[in-house]
C-alpha cells in the first residue's frame, strides 16, 4: 500500500511514525514545505530568540519513511502533483497542511516558521525604547508579546486585540492581563482596521480610529486553512477547511484523509492537542485498510484544559469540561509554567516516536 501524507506539523508526523511502526509493509511518503519540523506552540520563543523550534525533518521520521521538500498542487484522482510538475501516486493520502496566517501588509506573521524568523532577525536589531506591537488576542499573541517583553525589557511592547484573553474565564482572563502589565507589555483593547509603512516602522490604524506609531508590527492572529483542498476540488466548509466523514475521509474521496487544523471535525478546536490524536487515528485507520480491514469511526477525545505561557516562568492552564467548555478552575504561576512545558514536549516527543 502506497500513503502520501501531506504536511509535517503535529498531525502529519504523527501518522507518518506510527503507520510506519504499525503497518511496516507500507511505502509511505511524506511531502512537506521546509527541511524542518517545526514546534509550532513554541514559536514565540523563535520570535524571542529564547529558543530554538525547529529539527531537521530526517531525525523526526523514523527509518523507512521517504520524505521530500516541495509545495503540493493539488490532490486527487490517486496521485499527488507538485507546483514543480512531479507527480506521486497513492492509495491513499493524508492532508495535514495545517492553518496558517492571513497578515495585513506591513506586518509580519509569527504564527508561521518564516515569519517567526523574520520576526526574529528584525527585533534583534532593534534599538533600546523601540516599539514593538503585537496584534491578536488569542494565545499566539499573548505568548508572543509576553516572550519579546521578557527578553527585551528594554523595548516597549504593546499588544491589540478585541478580547485579549478572552477564550478564558474572567478570573483567569484577569490574571493573564495582570501577568502581561507586570511585564510591562501595553494592553489595548481595540481591532487593527490597516497598518502602513513608514519611513521608521509601522502606522496603525485602529478600528476606534486611534493611530499608533510601532517600529515593528507583528501579526499574532492564526485563522486562515491553507487552500489544497479547495483547489483539490474537495469539499470544504466556510472557513477552507476540508469537510470529512466519521473516519476523518474527505466526503468526495474515501481515498483522502484530513486531519489537524485543515479538517473540518465537528466539537474539535485547531491545536496541537486536538491534531496528535486525529494522526494517530488516521494512521491506525491506514494500518487497518493494509490488512484488509475496515477502520473504527474517529472519535473526538475528552478535553481537559487550555493554557498560554506568559514568559518563561509563568503559565495559565484554564481548566475545561470534556466538550472544551470552560470550568471555574484555573491554575497560574510557575507550576503551569512546568506542566506548559511538560506538554509542549510531549507533543513532539509523541509525533517523532508515533507513540
Amino acid at each position: 500500500m502506497k500513503v502520501v501524507i501531506v504536511g509535517a506539523g503535529y498531525a502529519g508526523t504523527m501518522a507518518a511514525n506510527r503507520l510506519a511502526k504499525r503497518a511496516k509493509s507500507t511505502e509511505i511518503t511524506v511531502l512537506n514545505q521546509r527541511p524542518e519540523f517545526v514546534e509550532r506552540v513554541r514559536l514565540h520563543q523563535q520570535v524571542a530568540g529564547t529558543g530554538s523550534v525547529a529539527a531537521p525533518l530526517g531525525s523526526v521520521l523514523r527509518d523507512g519513511i521517504d520524505w521530500r521538500v516541495g509545495t503540493v498542487d493539488k490532490v486527487g484522482d490517486g496521485s499527488v502533483v507538485l507546483t514543480d510538475g512531479q507527480v506521486i501516486g497513492f492509495d491513499y493520502a493524508v492532508l495535514a497542511v495545517g492553518s496558517t496566517v492571513s497578515p495585513l501588509p506591513g506586518t509580519v506573521p509569527v504564527g508561521v516558521w518564516e515569519g517567526a524568523e523574520q520576526a526574529r532577525r528584525e527585533l534583534s536589531a532593534l534599538q533600546e525604547g523601540s516599539i514593538v506591537t503585537v496584534v491578536g488576542g488569542g494565545a499566539t499573541g499573548v505568548e508572543t508579546a509576553a516572550e519579546v517583553a521578557e527578553s527585551r525589557p528594554d523595548l516597549r511592547v504593546r499588544l491589540i486585540g478585541a478580547t485579549v484573553a478572552g477564550s478564558f474565564t474572567h478570573t483567569a482572563h484577569e490574571r493573564i492581563r495582570d501577568l502581561l502589565g507586570q511585564l510591562g507589555v501595553e494592553i489595548v483593547d481595540d481591532t487593527v482596521a490597516e497598518v502602513d509603512a513608514s519611513a521608521s516602522g509601522t502606522v496603525v490604524h485602529l478600528g476606534s480610529g486611534r493611530v499608533l506609531t510601532s517600529d515593528l508590527t507583528l501579526w499574532a492572529i492564526i485563522g486562515s486553512t491553507p487552500d489544497l483542498a479547495a483547489r483539490s476540488g474537495l469539499r470544504v466548509d466556510p472557513s477552507g477547511r476540508a469537510v470529512v466523514d466519521d473516519y476523518l475521509r474527505s466526503v468526495d474521496d474515501e481515498r483522502v484523509f484530513a486531519i489537524g487544523d485543515c479538517a473540518a471535525v465537528p466539537g474539535a478546536r485547531q491545536s496541537c492537542y486536538t491534531a496528535s490524536p486525529q494522526g494517530m487515528y488516521a494512521a491506525n485507520a491506514l494500518a487497518r485498510l493494509s490488512k484488509g480491514r475496515d477502520p473504527k469511526p474517529f472519535t473526538l477525545g475528552p478535553y481537559t484544559g487550555r493554557a498560554v505561557t506568559l514568559g518563561r516562568h509563568a503559565a495559565i492552564l484554564q481548566f475545561t469540561r470534556t466538550d472544551d467548555t470552560l470550568r471555574k478552575a484555573h491554575l497560574g504561576g510557575r507550576s503551569a509554567a512546568v506542566l506548559k512545558e511538560l506538554a509542549s514536549r510531549a507533543a513532539k516527543f509523541g509525533a517523532s516516536t508515533g507513540l
